[in-house]
């Protein structure tokens, strides 16, 4: 669905911050793809798409040559010179493209073939096999899968949509994969706020309701997230009421088979969460700022009150992109 540069506000939780980085670009970032200490790719409106290889000393930006009007949300990068940018947008306006060659060239892989679809989401579990999440048509979420590196996409079934109930291309992280074959996303809007749960790449389907709001079409899951097999963490809200901390956070720990609302929340409305393995802490961060806890997801620390939207990491290498072409790595 649906300030250039951050001032750097004091750390209160485990010393960390976001140091701002300058991005040569003020398109609004919904998408970034870390692939190591060095190497990132981030996209976002306008047929932008922004690539560093030195850590974020230097960032440059770019268009996808007849895709100027589009809105890049997914980046999925495997290395310096492979990338994968999903743009969404009703119809043909979600398209998915590729470059080989570090973004000289680019190749249109998918355009939505549901003249009433809205492509969400795009996850890879290795080069070769990917998944792609849309809203609903005809009462089902559209799900594509490829085993060919994006080549050719196979259409999955799912059970059925709630009415009213979609996905949130936020972030692109309300679609996670795990291991070679786990997948999960979570929905939102009244009826939704569920989680999605398949074991053989989008073959077969479970599905969980969430303890995460879902009172209006602004509210349900924008981000999900595992530490492994079982354990993951689920953060939203109303995007539309940022500052709101009403259950904004649920946690799993049987794979999704089950979620509660821990003890404490982020504060505010949040659209990205990650699992930092190296320093066995969640991270989350949204609109009104960004929250870290190392208790498995049940108190939070805040420590910064920055607007961002997505997240990328790369082990300990962390990168957060906002409005207007915000873009920071953590310290």
């Amino acid at each position: 669905m649906r300030l250039l540069l951050p001032v750097l506000f004091a750390a209160t939780a485990m010393g960390q911050h976001w140091t701002p980085q300058t991005s040569n670009s003020t398109a609004s970032l919904r998408g970034v793809s870390a692939v190591n200490q060095k190497v990132v790719f981030a996209g976002g409106s306008g047929g932008t798409w922004l690539a560093t290889t030195d850590g974020g000393v230097t960032w440059r930006a770019s268009k996808v040559p007849g895709a100027e009007q589009l809105d890049f949300r997914a980046v999925r990068a495997l290395d310096e010179q492979t990338v994968f940018l999903l743009s969404i947008g009703n119809g043909d306006k979600s398209r998915l493209y590729k470059t080989g060659d570090g973004g000289a060239h680019w190749e249109l892989l998918l355009a939505n073939p549901d003249a009433r679809g809205f492509l969400d989401e795009l996850a890879l579990w290795d080069p070769l096999h990917g998944v792609i999440l849309g809203d609903p048509v005809d009462g089902e979420f559209a799900i594509f899968t490829t085993a060919d590196g994006g080549k050719h996409w196979t259409r999955q079934h799912a059970p059925p949509a709630i009415e009213g109930e979609g996905a949130f291309a936020a972030s692109n992280s309300s679609l996670a994969v795990m291991g070679s074959s786990q997948v999960w996303f979570g929905t939102g809007s009244p009826g939704g706020a569920r989680v999605f749960h398949s074991t053989d790449r989008g073959r077969t389907w479970t599905v969980t309701a969430a303890p995460i709001r879902n009172d209006s079409a602004a509210a349900g899951i924008f981000s999900l997230a595992f530490s492994d097999a079982r354990h993951g963490v689920a953060v939203g809200g109303d995007y539309a009421k940022f500052n709101e901390e009403l259950n904004n956070v649920a946690i799993t720990s049987d794979g999704g088979g089950s979620w509660s609302q821990p003890a404490g929340r982020p504060r505010g409305f949040r659209s990205a969460v990650v699992w930092l393995e190296n320093r066995k802490a969640w991270l989350v961060t949204g609109t009104s700022g960004s929250d870290i806890s190392t208790d498995g997801g049940n108190t939070w620390k805040n420590f910064d009150t920055g607007n961002y939207n997505a997240i990328g990491q790369a082990g300990d290498a962390v990168w957060a992109v906002g409005p207007r072409g915000r873009i920071a790595r953590l310290e």
